[in-house]
């Protein structure tokens, strides 16, 4: 029998100590490697921001004067909203015609509604 029962054997040609070595120190450097590029597109990146820009078409400089189309950006928005608002009173306060033709009228929010609680609304 055995002289040593407790002694540890390990199997040595299983794992290849040398090549998990190359792997690792072959990683690094390649982890190095990328790092590094994308370092200097980054600073490729940054100049190439800093630059002023060209204009895209020079002979078409006049059209940067030029308005665009409708509808365009609002210069006072509050304006606008009370004017709407000023026009849509207007519309729920006054009496106009719908369409002629079929004999349709607007007539005052307050009049229809008493109209409608007079009448009642219509049923089937």
């Amino acid at each position: 029998m055995n002289d040593h029962p407790h002694e540890v054997h390990r199997e040595t040609s299983d794992v290849n100590i040398g090549g998990i070595a190359v792997f690792v120190v072959v990683l690094i450097v390649v982890a190095v490697l990328i790092h590094g590029a994308v370092w200097v597109l980054y600073r490729q990146f940054e100049k190439t921001a800093s630059r002023p820009a060209m204009v895209e078409f020079p002979l078409a400089t006049g059209a940067l004067r030029r308005l665009p189309p409708e509808p365009r950006l609002q210069i006072d928005p509050r304006d606008d909203l009370l004017n709407m608002r000023r026009n849509e009173e207007e519309v729920l306060q006054s009496y106009g015609w719908i369409d002629r033709n079929t004999g349709t009228v607007r007539i005052p929010i307050e009049q229809a509604m008493k109209l409608t609680a007079d009448r009642g609304l219509p049923t089937r």
